[in-house]
């Protein structure tokens, strides 16, 4: 097929529909019967968190462009205006089945199991006693209600917080009644409240902060009525803009803009279900938005409030079993971490085997009289975790620290803000990287005087630096200390802290530089290979499959006959099996207990694999606008492992994966019912400390 024909629109899935298909698989989660109870309404929470996410950023970036009749279109050739007329449905369906799962399965079992929540028709006149004391000791104290006239105009409520609409009878002191009023719930209470022992029927007991404003909305009104209580939220835009050709700071411009996420451009209104018609206009004239844009909710408007309740919940049979990383055998076993690597390069793979010996490298690297200079990337992290106690217990002992902060992480440049100055006060030398890219590359480096050598090791991953997300996310991380890896790392860190060229990498491939181009010719040699009778294979895992140059390269390997197997956890707008063009590719996405993050890209190159492991998804963005790493793996040994772990095991999993079909929906890939097989417990089996 010649290259116009791959220019046809329906050979592409849209990104933003291909989203929502991610979202939906979440939420298959909390309907899986063979999950602990509390993990499936986590999985429910997670799954009304990311939807979320999606309003605030694809959905609001939608009606920006169509606001500006952009004219720009995708490869499937859909507008804007197209994109969110096909959005709605899929979200509205999506939102309906999340409220049916709560109410008429998650709800129903948790009871079953001891876990109540109690709705306010069924408080018992012990709890109503200590409901009302909690309300006027701990909530009436700190919420001002608005009564809605000209002399109290609609108050702008935050992004996502919980409001009620009142319908008001009667008059005030003054005889003022609009007959509506705004109530906005306190942020700094918390969402579920425990009953004490004292008037609760079991350990487990719950009310939430909704019901308890809810049954004593009157109170806040003295002397009038509220006839009617409508619980709603608002979604706003929660993009950032920042010129940056033209601000000194970044890090003064972003601290500037980020009280405009909490009052962005509206874009979703969820209302309670019994929410008169009439409150429902005006609310959508207040924040001007249409029909279309309002969402009713059969129960709370925001889920996320029950997920603290699994943490609340002492019922760890109601939970995942709990597991010991593993630590491989010669870190185990080696004095110190820098001997460990000597020896040879060291493979961890998260969450399965443990991130402590990263923080151990980084603890020693910090005391140890030989470190000169530890320089390190940080993209999501946490002010205060392991790893920046060691970068500034390094930073005081006297070392050369630098720190390369990408402060325009999503959700996180509040705090990414706060990292960066106490790193430097504590005398670390911090940069924010390259004007214009996202420094998403995942690098750390200590270099070490050694006799009269200077010695770097080197540590390269798929994922963050965080202690948190590696417990919960699934990543690779290389320890090496091999010279051209090392003097390439270098060269990258010498980019993003200075100016200059740093010439051409010996064994990294780099964003925004070699890394498209290279994997593009390593896709057509593997056509090549294939029209030539050569063994031939693309195999790759990733977050995110999107970019057109890459999509039509494996459709022409695979009309070449190359075997592709995909393994795609999110978006991808690869249309797989259409004949012709991708009867060749498979593509597959797994859901569980971990949240895949690994990016793996394996080549069959003749016979001679290559085996790369990168921090960057096949992604415009990724390739173009963020400067990424993506390393190979040379050891045999560690190559095999890599292709067995993350691509083969993936590959055979027949209980938690989805397969991707030509109409771009998905369907369980499912088998044998005597032959189950996942993927993420093969990995714990394999590699963690017994269960």
């Amino acid at each position: 097929m010649d290259s116009d024909a791959l220019d046809n629109p329906d050979l592409y899935i849209n990104r933003e529909l291909s989203l929502l298909e991610f979202h939906r698989r979440v939420l298959a989660q909390a309907r899986d019967e063979t999950l602990p109870l509390l993990e499936r309404l986590r999985f429910l929470c997670i799954s009304s968190s990311v939807l979320d996410e999606f309003f605030e950023i694809r959905v609001a970036g939608l009606k920006q462009q169509e606001a500006y009749g952009a004219v720009q279109r995708g490869p499937d050739n859909l507008s804007p205006s197209e994109q969110l007329r096909r959005i709605a449905p899929k979200a509205r369906a999506l939102i309906d089945e999340q409220y049916r799962v709560l109410n008429e399965e998650l709800l129903p079992t948790l009871d079953r199991e001891g876990i109540h929540f109690i709705n306010k028709a069924d408080w018992s006149p012990a709890q109503r006693k200590w409901i009302k004391r909690y309300f006027n000791h701990e909530l009436a104290p700190i919420m001002s209600p608005i009564g809605l006239d000209p002399a109290h105009p609609f108050p702008d409520p935050l992004n996502k917080s919980l409001a009620f609409i009142v319908n008001l009878k009667g008059k005030d002191a003054f005889g003022r009644n609009s007959g509506k009023a705004i109530v906005q719930a306190p942020r700094a209470l918390p969402r579920v409240v425990r009953l004490p022992e004292s008037c609760a029927d079991g350990p487990n007991d719950f009310v939430l902060l909704s019901s308890i404003i809810d049954a004593h909305m009157d109170e806040l009104f003295p002397g009038m009525q509220a006839t009617g209580v409508y619980q709603f939220r608002v979604t706003r835009n929660s993009d950032l803009f920042v010129d940056e050709e033209e601000v000194d700071d970044l890090l003064r411009a972003l601290e500037g803009e980020l009280p405009s996420r909490r009052y962005g451009e509206a874009v979703r209104l969820e209302v309670a279900q019994d929410c008169p018609e009439e409150l429902e206009a005006f609310l959508t004239a207040q924040f001007h938005l249409s029909r279309e844009d309002v969402y009713r909710c059969s129960g709370p408007v925001n889920l996320m409030r029950l997920a603290t309740v699994p943490d609340l919940v002492e019922r760890p049979d109601l939970k995942y079993p709990g597991f010991l990383p593993g630590v491989p055998d010669r870190v185990r076993r080696a004095n110190d971490m820098f001997e460990a690597i000597a020896a040879g390069d060291v493979l961890l793979h998260h969450p399965f085997e443990s991130f402590a010996p990263f923080l151990e490298f980084l603890r020693q690297a910090a005391k140890d009289p030989g470190v000169l200079s530890i320089r390190q990337t940080l993209y999501r992290t946490g002010a205060h975790s392991a790893v920046v106690e060691a970068l500034t217990e390094a930073a005081s002992n006297g070392k050369e620290v630098m720190v390369v902060i990408e402060l325009r992480a999503r959700f996180d440049e509040a705090a990414n803000i706060e990292l960066a100055n106490h790193l430097q006060g504590a005398g670390a030398q911090v940069v924010y990287g390259v004007v214009g890219h996202k420094t998403h590359a995942k690098m750390c480096m200590v270099i070490r005087r050694e006799g009269r050598a200077l010695k770097r090791y080197v540590h390269l991953g798929t994922g963050n630096y965080h202690t948190s997300t590696a417990r919960l996310y699934t990543d690779y991380g290389l320890f090496t200390c091999d010279p051209a890896m090392g003097n390439d790392v270098q060269k990258v860190f010498a980019q993003l802290t200075a100016m200059g060229r740093a010439g051409r990498l010996k064994k990294l491939l780099q964003s925004p530089f070699t890394l498209h181009k290279s994997m593009l010719e390593y896709i057509d040699a593997e056509a090549d290979n294939a029209r030539n009778n050569k063994p031939a294979r693309v195999a790759a895992k990733m977050n995110s499959l999107i970019d057109r140059s890459v999509i039509e390269a494996l459709y022409r390997a695979s009309q070449a006959g190359v075997a592709i197997d995909l393994i795609v956890r999110g978006i991808c707008a690869l249309r797989p099996g259409v004949p012709g063009v991708s009867e060749n590719i498979r593509v597959r996405s797994v859901v569980g207990r971990f949240l895949e993050h690994t990016r793996v890209f394996y080549f069959e190159n003749g016979g001679k694999p290559r085996v790369y492991l990168s921090s960057a998804d096949w992604m415009g963005r990724n390739f173009f606008n963020r400067v990424e790493v993506c390393f190979p793996i040379e050891n045999e040994d560690l190559k095999k492992r890599v292709v067995l772990e993350s691509i083969d095991n993936y590959m055979q999993d027949n209980c938690q994966a989805w397969r991707l079909d030509e109409d771009g929906t998905y369907r369980t890939a499912s088998g044998s019912p005597t032959k189950r097989r996942s993927a993420q417990l093969s990995l714990l089996a394999m590699l963690s400390d017994k269960a």
